[in-house]
């Protein structure tokens, strides 16, 4: 899947930064493979060298830059066609009020027997996200920045650096 230059936040020798193209989420960023392997096990030395280290600037601008709640991180892809790649997912304290404002969510709480560590986890958030961010043809009312401005903010902040490989 070619990725649009506009969407481009930074890259190295082996992966692409970019954010996810149907999220309306600023800062909701993809993090992909250029190597043709779904497979982390087929990956090189040296781009799995490069991927820690990535993952975590990435966490960092996210937090510092865009003062991300938390960040979450996940490789999900099953559809074929498509190389490794990971979800970095910004979740804005608003994020989280927008979920517990809005009732229908309240249905999750009744699949846990028993209380939970915490009042949500990072699996219905992320739900919430997918559905309400990149799904719905009209997606909530962002606060902060835009998507095209964080682009612009992540790609000051999240450029190259030789530490990302071993």
């Amino acid at each position: 899947m070619e990725i649009p230059e506009r969407f481009h936040i930074s890259e190295t020798c082996e992966w692409l930064v970019s954010h996810r193209l149907n999220s309306a989420l600023p800062g909701y960023l993809m993090v992909s493979s250029k190597s043709d392997t779904n497979d982390l096990s087929e990956l090189s030395k040296m781009a799995l060298g490069e991927l820690g280290p990535l993952l975590a600037a990435a966490q960092k601008a996210l937090r510092q830059n865009l003062h991300a709640e938390r960040v979450y991180i996940g490789r999900y892809g099953h559809s074929p066609g498509y190389p490794i790649h990971f979800h970095v997912i910004p979740i804005y304290d608003w994020v989280e009020e927008l979920f517990w404002k809005d009732e229908r969510y309240r249905l999750l709480e009744t699949f846990a027997e028993g209380p939970g560590d915490t009042p949500t986890d990072g699996a219905e958030l992320t739900l919430f996200v997918w559905r309400e961010f990149c799904e719905r043809a009209e997606p909530p009312a962002i606060k902060g920045p835009s998507v095209s401005e964080a682009i612009e903010l992540l790609r000051l902040t999240l450029k190259p650096e030789k530490e990302w490989s071993l």
